[in-house]
């Protein structure tokens, strides 16, 4: 799947930057797979691919919207999870007549004004475009299918209508505010076990930037990992009924989807969720699970279904560090093995988080001009108590049972009390952020570096040692 997915891949990149007519890709496509298929030659078999992801990037490109910039009219929009909004129709300034549309906005409000998922909106205001001066945001909101930012206020809302239906996410929220927990340990149970990061303080998430352990705050592989577990804890007895087995795994799946809807569906959470049900198929089928190739089909999928994912860095962020756990945590875990288990534990924590921060460290200099180092000692004490805090938190939403309140509310506000303290003393660490620039060229060329040393350390023979030990 990896030789798959690199020319794939570049076909996306590719796109980004010429465009050529639909009909000539695809009929370049089909040339290229027939010739593969009757002539068994690789080469065919990489244009087809190349061109494939070529078509795909050009079908998923972001069309024009209708919406006007920068004059003042009324919209009526639906709020959405994530802190976005649907605008359904418009009215037009110059005629007063309203017109439909489907467009997607970032909605920005005032901290006096609390938004739900699904509540309907009548509003007064602008579509502003994204800052021309942060064209990498702009350019990545523009690929995530978002038109401009709306700015909401009391005093610009002309009528409101309640959520209609069931939304996965406001429940999740809703029961977590069931346990009237204190403000921080809310915001931090919210935007790691609920995926709501809206209600998280500025001066709180900036520490968990400077600290490194800014990860802990999107809901991604380490959060789906622990509902994983919990699934798999929770339906342990079903394989002694008949044909239980088949149950578990089948619900096993469901809910580990559900849980990714009911957090947003970001790029890591997609990615993780794909991975575990991966892994729980091969258990029933009883086939071998190969994590590198497990994740390179992951990432094909996800861009198949969303080729402007390629350019999310959170999507480039939760791809490289789940990668170099693989191709370097995990051998690094198994040669430094002792045999005592708390020291394995501390080394293997260490291992994945400095595996993990070096493959991104070249992205975050390029995107954000900082990396962090605080993150080596932060993590391996601050991670098992985000473990904690995610497990109990996701159990309550998942069980509210009545009278387990001040046991859940003990143990969440213990937790995060104790995590927001530990993260808030690594961000005042002399030296805990570097500042960073890298250029686009030096970033490209650093992975390149990267994956060139892993492949060669890959290709190196190991020395066989046999035992004369009984």
């Amino acid at each position: 799947m990896v030789r798959a997915l690199l020319p794939f891949a570049a076909g996306i990149v590719l796109a980004e930057e010429y465009l050529l007519p639909l009909p000539f890709v695809w009929g370049g496509l089909l040339c290229c797979g027939a010739a593969a298929l009757l002539l068994g030659r690789r080469e065919c078999l990489f244009a087809a691919l190349l061109l494939f992801g070529w078509g795909v990037a050009e079908l998923g490109r972001p069309g024009g919207d209708p919406l006007p910039r920068g004059v003042r009219t009324e919209y009526a929009l639906r709020v959405a999870d994530g802190g976005e909004g649907v605008v359904g129709a418009w009215r037009d300034p110059a005629t007063g007549a309203w017109r439909a549309a489907r467009v997607r906005v970032l909605l920005r409000a005032d901290s006096t004004l609390r938004l739900r998922p699904g509540e309907r909106l009548l509003v007064g205001g602008w579509l502003r475009d994204f800052p021309q001066a942060a064209s990498g945001y702009g350019a990545l909101m523009r690929r995530r299918g978002l038109a401009g930012t709306i700015y909401l206020a009391p005093e610009r809302i002309i009528g409101c209508e309640a959520p209609r239906g069931l939304s996965l996410h406001g429940a999740a929220v809703g029961r977590l505010e069931r346990l009237g927990l204190s403000p921080g340990a809310a915001a931090l149970c919210g935007a790691m076990a609920a995926g709501e990061r809206s209600t998280f303080p500025d001066e709180l998430n900036e520490a968990y930037a400077r600290s490194g352990t800014i990860h802990l705050l999107s809901v991604s592989g380490l959060h789906v990992g622990i509902v994983f577990m919990l699934v798999r804890a929770l339906l342990g007895w079903l394989p002694l009924v008949r044909r239980g087995h088949l149950v578990r795994n089948v619900a096993a799946i469901l809910l580990i989807w559900l849980y990714a809807a009911a957090t947003g569906l970001s790029p890591s959470v997609v990615r993780a969720a794909l991975m575990c049900s991966v892994l729980q198929l091969s258990m029933v089928s009883s086939s071998l699970y190969v994590s590198g190739n497990a994740l390179a089909a992951t990432a094909f999928v996800m861009l198949v279904a969303r080729p402007g994912w390629l350019f999310d860095i959170s999507f480039q962020l939760s791809f490289a560090a789940v990668a170099a756990i693989f191709a370097w945590g995990v051998p690094l875990c198994r040669a430094l093995r002792t045999g005592i288990r708390p020291l394995d534990a501390l080394v293997a924590s260490l291992a994945v988080g400095a595996a993990a921060t070096a493959a991104t460290a070249p992205l975050l200099a390029h995107t954000f001009g900082t990396v962090s180092v605080a993150g080596l000692a932060a993590n391996p004490a601050v991670v098992p108590l985000s473990t904690a805090v995610v497990f109990a938190a996701v159990l309550w939403m998942a069980f509210p049972v009545a009278g387990l309140e001040p046991l859940f509310r003990a143990v969440l506000e213990t937790g995060c009390r104790w995590q927001n303290g530990l993260v808030l003393r690594a961000a005042e660490w002399p030296g805990a952020a570097v500042g960073a620039e890298l250029p686009a060229w030096a970033t490209v060329l650093l992975y390149l570096l990267m994956t060139g040393a892993t492949v060669a350390a890959w290709c190196v023979e190991r020395e066989k040692k046999v035992s004369l030990r009984p």
